[in-house]
């Protein structure tokens, strides 16, 4: 196996699951990780039943994977929730991956602007009421909410990897506060989702101090940023772009 890729990483399934199966049996990781907005239908571990034992499977959360209590259920109650990497550093086939799920929600903190409303859950539940509350925590929608204090926890770890939802600062509607985390961490890579695009970064790389990926919907991609499988809406979002500024 091309140690290259021993660790894949997939964007955005939303529910699409029929890639992974074949991806993993042609090239046979030792690791996978879902970079959020997974949405699996059932338990992710019956979801991904085939390719369980053929690789380790590890994830963070997206925006949309507290749509729903049974959206909620399936991925952060399955028999996989001990691999969700979000807030915390793991040593995945070798390599320690930092991961950050969610996005930012201007209620709790927008990295814009100066301060967060909330530092932690706990605030927010305090300050909240008891429509904060769901499940002896914070309510569903602010289980994918980046607060804060789960940020800040992981400017103190180190790793080789970071894996978010949200973008850095390279993407137009990315965070300086995720260029400062990769650098904190001394990570050399950083892979996101959420935008369903893959983007060419690498004019950013010098001042960023470190390598970053966008891996586009249902695309996949190597440790070390090559494309395995194109995501279904690559280029997309940069050729309507393109037409709005031409006029077309």
């Amino acid at each position: 196996m091309d140690t290259d890729n021993k660790i894949l990483f997939f964007g955005d399934t939303h529910g699409g699951f029929d890639h992974c199966a074949d991806i993993v049996r042609q090239i046979r990781p030792q690791a996978i990780v879902f970079l959020g907005d997974i949405q699996t239908p059932y338990p992710f571990h019956e979801q991904l039943a085939d390719i369980i034992n053929l690789t380790e499977v590890w994830w963070i959360h997206g925006n949309h994977d507290t749509d729903t209590e049974q959206q909620y259920d399936n991925l952060f109650l399955s028999e996989l929730k001990h691999r969700n990497l979000s807030g915390r550093v793991c040593e995945v086939a070798g390599v320690r991956i930092a991961g950050l799920g969610g996005v930012f929600r201007g209620k709790i903190w927008d990295p814009a602007k100066s301060g967060w409303n909330f530092y932690s859950p706990e605030e927010f539940i305090a300050r909240g009421g008891f429509r904060a509350g769901w499940r002896n925590g914070v309510n569903l929608r602010h289980r994918s909410t980046i607060f804060p204090s789960e940020y800040e926890a992981l400017l103190k770890e180190n790793a080789d990897v970071l894996v978010t939802h949200e973008a850095p600062s390279c993407n137009r509607f990315g965070f300086q506060v995720l260029d400062h985390l990769a650098r904190h961490l001394g990570v050399h890579t950083h892979f996101h989702g959420h935008h369903h695009d893959n983007y060419d970064y690498s004019a950013h790389y010098v001042r960023m101090g470190f390598c970053t990926y966008s891996v586009g919907y249902r695309g996949v991609t190597a440790l070390d940023g090559r494309i395995i499988l194109p995501g279904e809406m690559d280029g997309l979002h940069e050729n309507r772009v393109a037409r709005i500024m031409h006029g077309s």
